[in-house]
């Protein structure tokens, strides 16, 4: 695998440098840049697009087919406000930061907040490295220009914002951002323009217009205009949140919807249809405001909504009435959300109820296109999956391949139901369910002190995107979630069925999955006992050093320096198959028409100077889990995700990832830079460059001489075929590209020491070498007792030795004798 490693990458280097050279000889016409966007275009889920029509007009007639002319009015007209969560503020102590929507009373986003003892952000963006101001739900305006500030989260630098005119400090909801740095602001595109030519600690001014913003521009310019200073911070991780604030590795197709939306699933004979995510003949639960309510005492947030009985009645079922109330509460410390569900019977007689919660969506897309992430599935792991745990079926993951196929093969029926309420209980016995990334994980997990969730009936993976429209080539970053259906039960007038829900989103921390049972999540592939263990050493090393890079060579060198004996073995069984080569070679010219006879005196052969070909693959069997085992221990490491080569140095800030040496996405051809559509992706990276060429150096050393033009053939192949594999390593991250150069010079050094460590081949009598065939009788012949030192051993005192037998040429006559 080196080899073939070594020889692809030295092909790239070679690309490079021609590419870059017709490049300045015949420059491409670019086309201008055009402002960023928040991501690729996306479809809007009605949830979360205010702009949309009604979507309570979506009414089913007894046939279950929609009707154009029933019309039944909308639960809530009044404007979606957001609220936050947890803070920024690391002396509060709360890992998650937390932006709720009033509209479908869910989740929009969710970071990570968690401080390292530096103060710096334990789990922060690495696609970027410009300032963070902070999620501001940013909004355009008509008229005037600016974008309107819709939340501003605590401990984020806009909270903490001074003012430079002796207003309060902090920006505010409903704050209109006209300038920032002296650049005026017309749009959410403008405001990220700017920021993105920014830096961490940076600090800029902010230009804001407060007040209620008329619609009259004349009575507008009369408002008071604010300035504030605001030092920018690192990105945090936003794990959760909206397809159109993804950034450049979002693709088109995924669908921006709202996170943990709840809406009910049965109202009596009602229920939701399949391939609906709702009741059909009702509004939309999931596109309505509700009523929200902030605790003073806690960071909990409750949101309300009520189904009057005129809604039921104009659909055939009077007599119902529901409130669907959930609640939000945020632990300090902690990586969980907890959500309490209550769907009330608000009629005068009982009926059955059962409600839908869908489960996050939009987990982080960072470095897709690069991430190694496995599957323990043949089929393959995608950028996100659905996985689940239950009673029956332990750990499973259903990749967004799957998902994504389903969907075009049947796109009235796409979801892939994992149980149902015709099924076996131990089945309905979930220990998680839950959407997978390669280093993050959100999922539904049991409360405090429960080992299984009981509560629900079915449950199902969904792909949150519009099938056809997801690009060939970029499948693996479809969006996927799933949702799970509650058990139904016969609710009395007045009474409510009232469940709590944890969900869990966090970092792949081996400590911290054990603590919530979400440990099968993380996969080692076949040699988890190599892995596991090799794992623990690299942060050993770590706490030495402080260095993950170093880290990771002393590994490297510890690893090989233990294979140093069968490395060792299998360095001198190849070179007795060189001193061998020659022998076989005549062997196959003497007996080239009959293979039965050659394959017989080439045994016969290896069988006089105890050679058995079999030997050499030993090492091999022997090295193979242990170095897939430090590759997986490498490749699930989230401590790799954001530790750099070197503090001084923005280049190969992340090992998880390529070095990024260089960014070419702008001018480059799609079909090589592109994110998944490229063969080396959007970024030129060195490291790989190095590995390639290691790889080429030792295949050049350690081949024997081409003895024939068939061997020479079949080197030039292996060679190319090197060079071509490389294609498909230029993305490596940059922790293996340093394991794999260590593991290289360190390959390269040892077989020049044991080269040096084999005996030489001993000398005829007469002058001249031995065949290399006999060379290696003699040479094991030597290292045997003599015959002497076996008889001293058998008879257990010393023995004379024989006399030797001198030639008549040589033997000494008495004085006087004749010859």
């Amino acid at each position: 695998m080196e080899r073939r490693l070594l020889s692809f990458f030295v092909a790239a280097a070679v690309f490079v440098t021609v590419y870059f050279g017709l490049n300045s000889l015949f420059p491409q016409q670019v086309a201008p840049k055009q402002p960023p966007q928040q991501g690729t275009p996306t479809e809007i889920d009605p949830a979360v697009n205010l702009e949309k029509s009604d979507p309570s007009t979506d009414v089913a007639d007894a046939n279950g087919q929609l009707s154009q002319d029933t019309t039944v009015p909308a639960v809530s007209q009044s404007v979606p406000e957001w609220t936050t969560l947890g803070s920024m503020d690391p002396s509060e102590g709360y890992y998650l930061m937390v932006t709720l929507s009033s509209r479908g009373g869910a989740i929009e986003r969710i970071e990570l907040t968690e401080r390292r003892d530096n103060g710096r952000l334990k789990y922060r963006r690495v696609d970027v490295q410009y300032g963070y101001l902070g999620y501001l739900a940013a909004a355009e305006t008509a008229q005037p220009n600016g974008v309107v500030v819709r939340v501003v989260g605590p401990g984020t630098p806009a909270a903490l914002a001074t003012s430079l005119d002796g207003n309060s400090n902090g920006l505010q909801v409903n704050d209109r951002i006209v300038a920032l740095d002296n650049q005026a602001i017309a749009t959410v595109n403008d405001f990220e323009s700017v920021l993105e030519k920014t830096k961490p600690g940076q600090k800029i001014t902010v230009e804001v217009v407060r007040g209620t913003t008329p619609t009259n521009s004349d009575i507008a310019a009369s408002l008071p205009l604010l300035k504030f200073e605001a030092e920018l911070s690192e990105h945090p991780l936003d794990l959760i949140r909206l397809a159109d604030t993804g950034g450049a590795d979002q693709i088109r197709g995924n669908l921006d919807r709202l996170s943990c939306l709840l809406s009910l699933a049965q109202v009596g004979e009602l229920g939701i249809r399949t391939g609906q995510r709702e009741i059909t003949k009702l509004p939309s639960q999931h596109a309505a405001v509700w009523t929200g309510a902030r605790a003073e005492e806690s960071e909990a947030m409750e949101y309300r909504l009520t189904i009057p009985e005129p809604t039921f009645a104009r659909v055939g079922a009077p007599g119902n009435a529901v409130e669907l109330v959930r609640r939000f509460t945020l632990p300090k410390e902690s990586y969980v959300l907890d959500m309490g569900i209550d769907v009330i019977n608000r009629s005068d007689k009982e009926t059955k109820l059962g409600y839908r919660l869908e489960g996050p969506n939009e987990l982080t897309l960072e470095g897709w296109w690069y991430s190694t992430k496995i599957s323990p599935n043949f089929s393959g792991a995608a950028a996100r999956d659905f996985v689940y745990n239950t009673v029956a079926d332990y750990h499973n993951l259903i990749s967004a391949y799957s998902l994504l196929k389903s969907a075009k093969k049947k796109p009235d029926d796409p979801d892939e139901v994992i149980f149902s309420p015709d099924g076996s209980e131990d089945r309905r016995q979930v220990r998680y369910i839950g959407v997978d990334a390669q280093y993050f994980v959100a999922a539904f997990v049991p409360s405090a002190g429960e080992e299984t969730i009981d509560i629900f009936s079915r449950g199902a993976g969904v792909l949150v995107a519009n099938a056809a429209q997801i690009p060939a080539n970029q499948e693996r970053a479809a969006n996927v979630s799933f949702y799970v259906d509650s058990v139904v039960r016969t609710i009395a007038a007045g009474e409510s069925l009232s469940h709590n829900v944890r969900l869990f989103a966090g970092p792949k921390q081996p400590d911290l999955l054990d603590t919530y049972g979400l440990t099968p999540t993380m996969e080692y592939g076949w040699f988890p006992w190599v892995a596991k263990p090799l794992s623990w050493l690299l942060h050993g090393f770590f706490a030495i050093v402080g260095n993950y890079a170093i880290a990771i060579i002393m590994l490297t060198l510890l690893v090989r320096g233990l294979m140093f004996p069968l490395s060792r073995r299998a360095a001198i069984h190849a070179q007795k198959m060189q001193e061998l080569a020659p022998e076989l070679k005549k062997i196959a010219e003497k007996h080239k028409d009959d293979l039965e006879k050659r394959l017989k005196a080439q045994r016969e052969l290896q069988q006089r100077v105890g050679f058995n070909p079999l030997s050499g693959c030993l090492p091999m069997f022997v090295q193979l889990p242990i170095f897939i085992g430090l590759y997986r221990a490498l490749s699930v490491d989230i401590e790799l995700r954001q530790a750099a080569l070197s503090s001084t140095t923005q280049w190969a800030s992340n090992l998880a990832g390529p070095d990024k040496l260089y960014f070419w996405g702008d001018w480059l051809w799609d079909y090589l830079s592109g994110r998944g559509t490229g063969w080396l992706g959007p970024y030129f990276n060195i490291l790989p460059i190095l590995v390639v060429t290691l790889f080429l150096v030792q295949q050049k050393m350690f081949m024997p001489p081409a003895t024939d033009e068939q061997t020479a053939m079949t080197q030039k192949v292996m060679t190319i075929m090197t060079m071509m594999m490389g294609l498909f390593f230029f993305r490596v991250p940059s922790g293996l590209c340093i394991y794999f150069i260590t593991s290289s010079l360190w390959g390269i050094a040892e077989r020049k020491l044991v080269k040096r460590m084999i005996p030489a081949k001993p000398q005829l009598a007469l002058g001249g070498t031995i065949d290399g065939a006999v060379a290696n009788v003699v040479s094991e012949a030597s290292d045997r007792p003599s015959m002497t030192d076996r008889l001293r051993k058998a008879v257990g005192k010393e023995v004379a030795p024989p006399t030797p037998i001198v030639p008549p040429s040589k033997r000494k006559r008495p004085p006087g004798t004749k010859k």
